[in-house]
C-alpha cells in the first residue's frame, strides 16, 4: 500500500520490499539522531497486519508459535517465529493481546502466507483470524516518545519503542501531531546498531534461530511441541548452528555500502584460521544489511560460518570490515 505520507516534503520512496513508505525526507542523519533523542515517528502502513480472535487464541496460537504466549497478560508485547518441519525460519511475528484479540504485525508482503497457514491449522478451535491490512497502519513511536496515542488504539510497547496499530484513515491526520517524520533508512540504521535480525533480510531459505540470537527474545526453550521445535532442541541441546550472526564495522572511505548478498571473505587466512587467503580468500559469509549511521559510520550485519575466528579480519566485498560478535561461535 502507498502512504499517503509519501505526499509530505522531501519523502523520497523507498525501494525492494519497504516499497511503499519512504525511505528519508530530506536528511538520513538528522532522522536518526531524532529517533535516538526519543523525538518524530515512522510510517510502517506498508507492513501487514494480523489479528486473531476468540476465546481460545491464545491457547491455539502457542501450539503454533515459537514463543510462549498461552497465558500472555493483556498489553504485554512479545514477539515469535513460525518455523518449518525443519526448523527454518518462515515467519515473525511483532504481537499483543489486548484483552480480546492478538495484533500483530509482520513483514510487508507475508501476511497472505501466514494467514493461510494459521487457517489451515484452525481444526475446531474457536478463533477468528483475519486481514487487517487495508484498515490499520503501523507507526512507530521511539523510545522515550512523549507523543500522545489517540484513545482506543492498540499499543505495542518494547524497550526499542512503541509501535500503534492506527485505524489507516487515520494516518495522515496523527502525523501532523507527533513531530517530524523519519524514514525507514533511518530505523534500519538503528536496528543494525541493536543488532536485531529482520525476516528477509538476515534470513534466508535454511536460517534456523540459533543462527541470529533469536532464541529467548522469540523462542521459548520451555514450551510444549510446535513445528520446527526439534531442530531447535538439538542445536541447543547437542549442537552448535552452522552459522552466527555479526555486526560489521566497515571503511568509512568506500563511497557505495556493500548490498545485501555481498560476500564476506577472509583476509590472511581461512575459516579455520591457518592458510593465505588474501583480499579474494574464502567466502566465509555474506552481508545481510549495510546502513550509514549518525555516529559509528557504515555498519553492517552478516551470517558468517560459525567457526571464522572472532579476531578475523574480513572484507565485505572490497571494503573492509572489522567484526564485533553478536552470537557466540
Amino acid at each position: 500500500m502507498k502512504s499517503p505520507l509519501l505526499t509530505l516534503p522531501g519523502a523520497v520512496p523507498a525501494e525492494g520490499v519497504d516499497e511503499g513508505v519512504a525511505a528519508h525526507y530530506g536528511d538520513l542523519f538528522r532522522e536518526q539522531r531524532a529517533l535516538a533523542d526519543g523525538t518524530g515517528f515512522v510510517d510502517l502502513s506498508h507492513r501487514g497486519v494480523v489479528t486473531v480472535s476468540g476465546p481460545e487464541r491464545l491457547g491455539w496460537l502457542h501450539l503454533l508459535l515459537t514463543q510462549h504466549v498461552s497465558e500472555l497478560p493483556p498489553h504485554q508485547a512479545t514477539e515469535a517465529l513460525i518455523l518449518s518441519a525443519n526448523g527454518h525460519i518462515e515467519h515473525a511475528l511483532y504481537l499483543v493481546d489486548d484483552g480480546e484479540t492478538v495484533w500483530a504485525h509482520v513483514e510487508p508482503g507475508t501476511q497472505q502466507a501466514l494467514i493461510a497457514y494459521l487457517e489451515s491449522m484452525k481444526f475446531f478451535y474457536r478463533v477468528e483470524v483475519a486481514d487487517r491490512t487495508a484498515d490499520t497502519a503501523v507507526v512507530h513511536l521511539p523510545a522515550g516518545s512523549i507523543a500522545e496515542v489517540p484513545e482506543g488504539v492498540v499499543v505495542r510497547e518494547t524497550p526499542y519503542g512503541r509501535d500503534l496499530f492506527l485505524p489507516r484513515a487515520e494516518l495522515e491526520s496523527y502525523a501532523g501531531t507527533v513531530g517530524p517524520p523519519a524514514g525507514i533508512l533511518a530505523l534500519e540504521a538503528l536496528r543494525v546498531e541493536q543488532h536485531r535480525p529482520r525476516l528477509g533480510f538476515e534470513t534466508d531459505h535454511r536460517t534456523i534461530p540459533h543462527e541470529l540470537g533469536w532464541i529467548g527474545g522469540a523462542v521459548h526453550l520451555q514450551k510444549g511441541c510446535y513445528r520446527g521445535q526439534e531442530t531447535v532442541a538439538r542445536v541447543q541441546n547437542l549442537g552448535k548452528p552452522p552459522r552466527r550472526l555479526v555486526f560489521l564495522h566497515l571503511d568509512g572511505s568506500e563511497v557505495h555500502l556493500p548490498v545485501r548478498g555481498t560476500e564476506v571473505r577472509l583476509v590472511g587466512g581461512d575459516a579455520s584460521g591457518s592458510g593465505e587467503a588474501g583480499p579474494e580468500g574464502r567466502k566465509v559469509g555474506f552481508v545481510t544489511t549495510s546502513a550509514r549511521h549518525f555516529e559509528l559510520g557504515p555498519v553492517a550485519l552478516a551470517l558468517v560460518k560459525r567457526n571464522v575466528p572472532v579476531d578475523a579480519r574480513l572484507v565485505a566485498g572490497e571494503t573492509a570490515a572489522a567484526q564485533e560478535t553478536v552470537v557466540e561461535p
